[in-house]
């Protein structure tokens, strides 16, 4: 497919710029990918379409406060750092992104916080803006890790939230299953998830099954090749571990619906297959980028946001649902006033 076939205009004000007052509270498009039929739902709803036994499928990734503001040495230069992972944690080596990048060389020193307190040395230049740091910083490896959250900010993705980030976004920017740190971005389709909600669940017998992928950068990276067979996703660092695959394989055996909760698990999901159609144990990384046409092996259903145009997000829920049936329902959404990207509303696309 191309590029092109993914293209739609997307009114500023349809992008949520802030979450629903409560986290269960958005709407729910359901989309059944066999008929086309589309029913309108509070996202709530969810439970009536799954029964007792059914697997739901989770990214328990964390975000961590990835976007911090420093200043160049000598002249005091205001530069933005998005940390994107530590690379050693002995050496207090990051990979990061910095902006502007052209004033960042390798030597040079920036200094964060209000007092100067931690202090970064550019010692590699990785990509056109990415670069290796290593901040300066004596002391244990728990408490310099504190020390430079201290300084980070909830890395609302730009071009989609577009205000600085607020105190509840800590909080909103997060699922309430986060356990494993890693990601610089949420897992979007978890945000709806609610506590009460998750205790109906259980109560229905519905089963948890929970699946690591750090989500990355790479999921706004502009696409710029109009053939979508040349294009290269980032690489996510991804942890399916035996408690994860006996449920979903078992309730596959057995049947049942598994339902994988975003774009991130799908994506695991997918990368972890074997050729007999069940998940396998996996620690590593994966580029895996799915797009229509493709056979999915096993989930049978999927809960996803409503995605920008042109994103491989949008592309991998295509593949799933259908590319005119998808394609139809983001029609709908918009003449239905539904809210999109990261804080927007669900869709829940089923048999």
């Amino acid at each position: 497919m191309k590029l092109s076939q993914f293209k739609f205009k997307l009114p500023e004000d349809r992008i949520a710029q802030y979450p629903t007052k409560f986290r269960d509270e958005s709407r729910l498009m359901v989309l059944h990918r066999k008929t086309g039929e589309i029913e309108h739902k509070v996202f709530t709803d969810i439970l009536e379409y799954f029964d007792d036994k059914d697997v739901f499928v989770f990214n328990d990734t964390k975000v961590f406060p990835a976007r911090l503001y420093g200043n160049k040495e000598k002249t005091g230069a205001r530069i933005e750092v998005f940390l994107l992972r530590e690379l050693n944690e002995e050496l207090r080596l990051w990979d990061v992104l910095v902006d502007p990048a052209r004033k960042i060389r390798i030597g040079n020193k920036l200094y964060f916080g209000e007092d100067d307190s931690m202090v970064a040395e550019v010692i590699d230049n990785t990509t056109s803006r990415g670069r290796t740091l290593r901040f300066l910083y004596d002391g244990p490896h728990d408490e310099f890790k504190r020390a430079l959250y201290a300084l980070g900010e909830t890395p609302l993705p730009h071009g989609i939230i577009n205000r600085p980030p607020e105190e509840e976004d800590a909080e909103r920017f997060q699922s309430i299953f986060a356990r494993n740190e890693g990601a610089v971005t949420a897992p979007t389709a978890s945000l709806h998830f609610s506590k009460q909600l998750m205790k109906r669940m259980e109560i229905k017998g519905i089963d948890f099954a929970f699946i690591t992928l750090h989500a990355s950068l790479g999921n706004f990276r502009e696409i710029d090749v109009e053939d979508l067979t040349k294009h290269k996703t980032d690489s996510e660092q991804m942890i399916v571990n035996e408690e994860a695959v006996r449920i979903v394989n078992n309730a596959k055996d057995l049947g049942r619906q598994v339902c994988a909760v975003g774009t991130t698990v799908m994506r695991a999901i997918e990368s972890t297959t074997s050729t007999d159609g069940h998940m396998k144990t996996y620690d590593g990384w994966t580029n895996r980028f799915i797009f229509p046409p493709y056979d999915f092996s096993v989930a049978t259903a999927m809960i996803t946001n409503f995605h920008m145009p042109l994103s491989t997000l949008l592309m991998m829920v295509a593949a799933f649902g259908g590319y005119d049936e998808v394609m139809h329902a983001y029609d709908v959404a918009l003449k239905e006033g539904y809210r999109f990207g990261t804080y927007g509303d669900a869709m829940l696309i089923i048999d």
